[in-house]
């Protein structure tokens, strides 16, 4: 696998549940076990805010997978973008964050929504949404748009094929 994956948790998990921290180590472990199953487990990155305990910025490896932390003051979505915005090479970024999407667009790497890699993830076959919507998006207006309405975009391409490597 050409590209590297780089994984916003908390938005993957949700921060919802009673406890986030048995949330995080099984979201660990899963990914994990579909690292090593798929054969690109060194090629991914786990990403979670350490606001909520207070830590300082870590990076550590557990069962196989780079897992960081944000430093205290500072989100997962600034190291998300560091990573990024440093590395030079292309990342798949799972996140539903249309900030982080942006971002990665602007960085030529592909954004694929939670939901979608949750489906991999968890079902094993993906069925469904291909799009991310962009922000501008939202602007549009409803004007017909030219092409074959059954021919996916550019960045739909992009994110399918992000989501077949998956």
């Amino acid at each position: 696998m050409a590209e590297k994956i780089i994984i916003d948790g908390y938005n993957l998990i949700g921060t919802h549940h009673k406890d986030i921290k048995a949330q995080r180590e099984r979201l660990i472990q899963e990914l994990s076990a579909y690292g090593r199953r798929k054969g690109f487990l060194s090629d991914m990155t786990l990403v979670f805010d350490g606001l909520r305990e207070g830590l300082n910025t870590t990076t550590t490896s557990i069962a196989g997978l780079q897992v960081i932390y944000s430093a205290r003051g500072q989100s997962a979505d600034d190291v998300i973008k560091n990573i990024i915005a440093r590395a030079g090479i292309s990342y798949i970024v799972i996140t539903s964050d249309r900030d982080i999407a942006s971002f990665a667009w602007s960085k030529n790497c592909t954004p694929v929504r939670s939901e979608a890699f949750s489906r991999k993830l968890y079902v094993g076959d993906f069925v469904g949404e291909t799009d991310f919507i962009e922000e501008e998006d939202d602007d549009k207006d409803t004007a017909k748009r030219k092409g074959n309405p059954r021919i996916l975009s550019k960045k739909d391409k992009m994110i399918k094929q992000a989501l077949d490597k998956l």
